[in-house]
């Protein structure tokens, strides 16, 4: 494959995400290194530490920066200063959610993946999670979150008005079921029809692009029902279709199944942008100890590769991270006994990707501290 040049903005954010985004960059430059392309870091401010520098959560030269990326790295926004704080007008969400609105990011896509390895640490019963591997879909700029809303004026009533047109549901409904045609061929939409008139909008315009895509079997759930299912068996689903608030919720819950949200990653997807970032929150009580798990975001990263249409080089960063779940080289709360470094687990997958057999012979570098891979 020719070597490709891409210019990638990394948003490191607040907590641990600094620490966890620059393990997923270096594997990013293993790739590179591997493969002759050239990724090309632009760090920039978004979250509490931008309030904190300039005032607000997503600066003007942070916004500039990302609609001239091919990509974004995001590492977590958040701080319990702002969390325990109800009157605070200005919240490090409120970038993350502005950047979502302003690069049209309409597509969030959330992999759920049972690993054998790590089948333990999931609440939910072995046998009824193994071989779980799901796709959600959720639609990220429209709806409750993005609708009108207000208090009355002697603030003792509130609303919050859910609201969707035809086209926004289009364009992630494309996007789900021709994901669905390179898997396993189903695809669930799950809505709440019997009461909501957004989700009988949801179903009818699903429906009616379903002959689309003929190979494609399509059902649905109730969100209430969904949620139960998630539970109960989890191995029934492939690709999963809702919209914002259900898919904030079906997915959280859905992360459960891997046993630690250090393992999840997720892409927002737009027209035009791009932003790649795990899950999980800013961890606040694990910045700077070096515990925090980077394998989400690392994850991230190859769903980046993804994008830009580099599927080889996407499974070697899956591969590598596999080679460390079955090599036991994972943070404590993976593996309490055998404690590796957040930075220590990031240069065993680097080294794995760009030589699974060599990454052995560093093992003893990295476990002191000594990687070479910048």
């Amino acid at each position: 494959m020719d070597s490709v040049s891409k210019r990638i903005v990394v948003l490191p954010g607040d907590g641990i995400g600094p620490e966890v985004c620059s393990e997923a960059v270096r594997v990013l430059k293993a790739v590179g290194d591997r493969f002759s392309h050239e990724f090309h870091f632009d760090y920039q401010l978004m979250g509490a530490c931008a309030i904190d520098a300039v005032g607000t959560p997503l600066p003007d030269v942070t916004l500039e920066a990302c609609r001239r990326a091919d990509a974004v790295l995001l590492g977590a926004i958040g701080d319990p200063k702002y969390d325990n704080d109800p009157t605070a007008k200005v919240r490090p969400e409120q970038g993350l959610l502005g950047l979502r609105k302003s690069l049209g990011l309409y597509a969030n896509i959330r992999p759920i993946t049972a690993y054998d390895q790590l089948l333990e640490h999931s609440p939910l019963k072995a046998e009824r999670i193994q071989g779980t591997d799901i796709l959600i879909f959720r639609e990220l700029t429209g709806g409750i979150y993005f609708g009108e809303k207000g208090r009355s004026e002697d603030r003792a009533s509130a609303y919050d008005h859910c609201t969707y047109h035809r086209d926004e549901i289009l364009r992630i409904a494309h996007l789900a079921f021709k994901a669905a045609e390179t898997r396993r061929h189903k695809l669930t939409l799950v809505d709440k029809a019997n009461v909501l008139e957004t989700s009988r909008l949801w179903r009818e315009t699903v429906q009616s692009i379903a002959p689309e895509y003929p190979s494609v079997a399509l059902d649905y759930l109730f969100v209430d029902n969904a949620a139960m299912q998630i539970i109960l068996n989890p191995r029934q689903f492939d690709v999963m279709l809702t919209e914002n608030m259900f898919g904030d919720i079906i997915s959280d819950e859905a992360s459960v199944i891997a046993g630690s949200l250090g393992l999840l990653p997720s892409a927002s997807i737009g027209d035009d942008s791009a932003l790649f970032e795990p899950i999980h929150g800013s961890y606040p009580q694990a910045k700077g100890k070096g515990i925090a798990n980077p394998i989400a975001t690392i994850l991230s990263a190859a769903m980046l590769l993804d994008h830009f249409n580099l599927p080889e080089e996407a499974d070697c960063v899956r591969d590598a991270v596999q080679h460390a779940l079955d090599e036991g080289v994972v943070t404590p709360e993976l593996n309490p006994a055998v404690v590796h470094t957040t930075e220590q687990v990031g240069s065993f997958i680097a080294y794995a990707v760009l030589d699974i057999a060599d990454c052995e012979l560093h093992r003893n570098n990295i476990r002191l501290g000594m990687s070479t891979i910048i």
